[in-house]
């Protein structure tokens, strides 16, 4: 596609960088741009621009954050003794929405994946280990996507910190297996939550 501007062309191959994003909608997101006033294009170029230079994760879950520590975790009200394990932060956008969950996260950042080159020293596991190590945790949950990478992630965590006096359980499968956390419904998420099972039970086949 030849744009009568370079400018435009390069604008529309940037935002096309964008996942899920094509050359034909990144034109017509770029043409949209241009119609508005300019200090609402420059609102959004900044606030892109401070996102990207001021943002933090979260010294203890891993999450995103505006502060070393996210509001999640500051939050007095949650349940510090209980900890979902998650993937990804998306997951727990995901668990959040469903407002039925009162404890705290731990993000991994991935899951182990040897095909892909990712084993347990490139995910947060460790800082997990150890703050079970501590004390004061009563219970993981285990909220990892139900694929062979991730039922590989929870039992290699469980067996980390089995010796330890803290419950392991996994979200129920209302979750397809094989799905993706981030795309299930709120309604399924939350039961698969509140109907968590003992995760010794889900190791059995692995």
């Amino acid at each position: 596609m030849e744009m009568s501007s370079k400018l435009l062309e390069l604008a529309v191959a940037e935002i096309s960088q964008l996942p899920g994003i094509g050359k034909r909608t990144a034109l017509r997101l770029a043409l949209h741009l241009l119609k508005q006033p300019q200090d609402q294009t420059r609102l959004l170029t900044e606030a892109l621009q401070t996102m990207r230079q001021d943002i933090q994760f979260c010294s203890s879950c891993h999450n995103i954050s505006d502060t070393e520590v996210c509001r999640i975790c500051a939050n007095a009200a949650r349940d510090t003794s209980v900890i979902c394990v998650v993937e990804d932060i998306r997951d727990v956008m995901a668990i959040e929405n469903t407002s039925l969950f009162k404890g705290i996260y731990h993000v991994l950042g991935g899951k182990i994946s040897p095909m892909d080159g990712i084993g347990p020293s490139q995910l947060n596991i460790t800082t997990l280990v150890q703050k079970v190590k501590a004390g004061g945790v009563k219970e993981l949950i285990f909220a990892l996507s139900s694929t062979m990478e991730g039922d590989t992630t929870n039992f290699y965590i469980y067996k980390q910190i089995k010796d330890h006096n803290v419950i392991t359980s996994a979200i129920a499968r209302g979750i397809g297996v094989g799905d993706e956390l981030e795309f299930a419904d709120e309604v399924t998420l939350g039961r698969s939550i509140i109907h968590r099972v003992p995760f010794e039970n889900s190791i059995k086949s692995l």
